[in-house]
């Protein structure tokens, strides 16, 4: 399974593939204004590459349980000047985590060649059509609700068919909009519209997705549920778990896996992907 376009070539069959996290934000949930500096998010960026991310996903907008939407220029602001910054400093290609059609477009003329939508195409009905004109791969999502109020009572009658029908849904939406059928990927979305028992459930079935014949992605890392099953643990102290989360998601068919702890999610996945293939490459 490869995804190939532009100058990239990602073999996602025999190496799970790091897409490290870039908050732009002064308020997400684990690294909310860490990175709020420019200087500090393009230093950040070039580490994360040197530390084994194989995508840089960069976000300008919160998507943490109850957070405001912000505007669509200071979402701009946020994120596209970082991208002309460092899109000719790394090889890896950078991902522009976004929901926003118009944040997408300029994001992709700035240099970025992947879109990340919580939404699954579905919050603004102009982003199929900028992926399909950009012929950029697409990260489709499951969310319940909106990220201002997913969390408030997230109810399956069916968790995992219920999530694999919005994620259809979601290629089909892609598909007519002539976004190629090998430029999508799918996301089961941990965190967003999901209980403590669900996110470890899709976990858990995360081989199930298989039936839809895409790439998956996940992106368990430092999220509630494993603060909650550590004690309590704030978001700087859930490393252990998210190796867990992680090691386990590839085992179940996990292509790619979204951290924040990239170097060493990096070597986590190294040693995942050995016991699944059962050799050392």
């Amino acid at each position: 399974m490869n995804l190939i376009w532009s100058r990239y070539n990602l073999d996602l069959r025999n190496k799970t593939h790091i897409m490290g996290i870039l908050n732009i934000t002064p308020d997400s949930f684990s690294d909310g204004g860490v990175h709020f500096d420019p200087s500090r998010a393009i230093d950040r960026a070039l580490r994360m590459v040197d530390e084994g991310a194989d995508i840089i996903d960069i976000g300008g907008e919160s998507t943490r349980p109850g957070a405001d939407p912000v505007t669509l220029d200071e979402e701009i602001q946020r994120t596209v000047p970082i991208i002309k910054a460092i899109v000719q400093r790394v090889s890896v290609p950078i991902s522009i985590d976004t929901y926003k059609a118009h944040v997408a477009k300029l994001a992709l003329d700035a240099g970025a060649s992947i879109v990340n939508d919580i939404s699954g195409l579905r919050f603004d009905p102009e982003m199929p059509k900028i992926v399909a004109a950009y012929k950029v791969p697409v990260i489709v999502m499951h969310i319940k609700g909106t990220t201002k109020h997913m969390q408030a009572d997230p109810v399956y009658a069916a968790l995992v068919p219920e999530i694999i029908d919005y994620l259809r849904d979601s290629i089909t939406i892609a598909l007519q909009a002539g976004i190629s059928e090998d430029m999508i990927i799918i996301d089961p979305g941990i965190g967003f519209g999901k209980t403590f028992d669900h996110n470890l459930q899709i976990i858990n079935r995360l081989s199930e997705f298989k039936i839809l014949g895409k790439p998956i992605l996940i992106g368990p890392s430092r999220k509630a549920f494993i603060g909650k099953i550590l004690d309590g643990a704030p978001p700087s102290e859930r490393l252990e778990g998210t190796a867990a989360a992680v090691t386990a998601s590839i085992l179940k068919g996990a292509h790619m896996i979204r951290v924040h702890d990239v170097k060493e999610m990096a070597k986590v996945a190294k040693m995942a992907d050995a016991i699944k293939s059962e050799h050392v490459a």
